[in-house]
């Protein structure tokens, strides 16, 4: 999955929502469930998730709605081998962005 973010420090519960195409209720959801998400929260009592948390989102992301995980299972993963997933998971987003962009070459052609 490829994210059309712009680069800043913090991001809404709401732009990310609608990056990963998701209701903000999922991601309040993964919030409170995965230890690894500590996103900030402003005077209002808004989420502002960080770049970290950005990527920790997308692999939470693969496991459970690509792969089939479930949250249990994603939690188990994460912090069995996290070292290790966040490679793979590295790789694999390199491998789509490049597959992405060798189909819009080729429809250029």
């Amino acid at each position: 999955m490829h994210l059309e973010l712009p680069e800043k420090r913090y991001y809404s519960i709401g732009e990310l929502a609608k990056a990963f195409d998701v209701n903000a209720s999922l991601i309040r959801f993964w919030d409170k469930e995965f230890d690894v998400l500590k996103p900030k929260k402003n005077a209002k009592g808004n989420r502002m998730f960080t770049p970290d948390d950005v990527k920790n989102l997308q692999l939470i992301y693969h496991l459970v709605k690509e792969r089939g995980f479930t949250l249990e299972g994603a939690k188990t993963h994460l912090k069995e081998g996290q070292k290790k997933t966040l490679d793979k998971f590295e790789i694999i987003r390199k491998l789509e962005a490049i597959k992405t962009n060798l189909i819009n070459i080729k429809n250029e052609l």
